[in-house]
């Protein structure tokens, strides 16, 4: 691995620390801007649903100007949506903050792009599996940041996550070099990526199975996320302090696996089984979270999340890269990208029909919810794997 390589690692750490200090605040935020579940639902779904409509769009754009300047976009709005946010005077701010930072959100798919070019195909799943890794060790350095932040108020949190996209901003500009080294056709329209071209991805060869799969996958896992932090509170009767060490117990479950775990089994097994493995594990960690309202089973049931989840999505992307030609990587990376925050979308709003807030038990529904979908969507992922699977695995 390449200079390159760990400096998109490093920012991709702070870009996920970003994100992450905001996982246990939004949900309580919202409440305070007397927003119900379903509408917090909305506040969830909006960052992603502009998401979906950007992300295609930035992907093509960094195939034709380069990967740097369009990281530079992303961070940059990642920086003013979360300092409008945290300090938003009403509801009507914090919904456009959260939309502006999902509009010119694709940092995820523009770091798979340079991923792609900075690695061999034979080290994309290592690379992918670290660049994984580091998504995972914000997700256990954030929220402990993020309760630390709490401490003043919930809308420190969000001016916080601005502060850190600052120095990812800062990294990008002075330390990334570009890494594309052919660019697309200048006659192409980096515009034309509307819902027909997002509908059309699904049939692509090879492509839009992997679309398809990881689509549900990000529908199944936002179903969870939304309904994770009012189950283990209300449910359960957890407090805030002993939900940030779960989050921690997971992200370095989930960091040691990627980093560890992901290049032993690649060793042994080839990246399709080592999904359906990863697939068949989550979805039953989902399905046995509620049927116990304990929280030690509960943490045995997350703790067999943490291992097995962060199997899924290294798998994926890197399926998805070594099906895609070196010219496509950004275009495909942003198509792959926008059909999850279209997931991520959907995922919380379906959640939020699903729950009855006079009714805590509820919160479970969409646990129970996210792992029947999982099992189908393993299903799917078997009966097709023939017809995705890459010759190099």
């Amino acid at each position: 691995m390449n200079r390159s390589f760990w400096i998109i690692a490093l920012i991709n750490f702070i870009n996920s620390l970003s994100f992450t200090i905001l996982i246990p605040t939004i949900y309580q935020y919202g409440r305070e801007f007397k927003l119900s579940d379903i509408e917090t639902s909305f506040l969830f779904s909006i960052f992603s649903i502009a998401q979906f409509f950007a992300t295609p769009i930035i992907g093509k754009l960094s195939d034709r100007f380069g990967r740097k300047p369009l990281l530079v976009i992303s961070l940059a709005g990642t920086v003013i949506g979360n300092l409008l946010a945290g300090t938003a005077p009403n509801a009507m701010v914090l919904f456009f903050a959260r939309f502006l930072d999902g509009i010119t959100g694709g940092n995820i798919s523009v770091a798979q792009a340079v991923i792609a070019d900075v690695t061999t195909p034979e080290n994309r799943a290592k690379g992918f599996g670290i660049f994984g890794a580091s998504l995972g060790l914000g997700f256990v350095v954030g929220p402990v940041l993020s309760l630390v932040a709490q401490q003043r108020s919930l809308g420190t949190a969000f001016l916080l996550s601005s502060a850190v996209a600052a120095v990812g901003l800062i990294l990008t500009i002075f330390f990334l070099p570009e890494t594309l080294e052919r660019k697309s056709e200048a006659n192409v329209n980096v515009f034309n990526l509307g819902l027909q071209d997002l509908i059309k991805g699904f049939t692509f060869p090879k492509l839009g199975i992997l679309f398809a799969i990881n689509f549900c996958v990000g529908t199944t896992f936002t179903l969870f996320t939304f309904a994770f932090q009012p189950y283990y509170l209300n449910v359960l009767h957890q407090d805030n302090k002993s939900l940030t060490l779960l989050f921690l117990t997971i992200g370095i479950v989930g960091v040691v696996v990627q980093i560890k775990g992901v290049k032993l089994l690649t060793k042994y097994m080839s990246l399709v089984k080592i999904l359906f493995i990863g697939l068949f594990f989550r979805s039953l960690s989902f399905i046995l979270m509620p049927v116990i309202p304990d929280i030690h089973f509960f943490l045995g049931a997350s703790i067999i999340f943490s291992l097995f989840n962060s199997l899924v999505q290294p798998m994926i992307s890197t399926l998805i890269s070594l099906n895609t030609s070196p010219e496509d990587q950004g275009k495909m990376s942003g198509l792959n990208a926008s059909y999850l925050s279209a997931a991520n979308g959907i995922g919380p709003v379906i959640a939020g029909l699903t729950i009855d807030q006079k009714n805590p038990i509820t919160y479970g529904h969409p646990l129970y919810l996210a792992g029947i979908a999982t099992f189908v969507v393993l299903f799917f992922a078997v009966r097709n794997r023939r017809k995705y699977t890459p010759k190099i695995v």
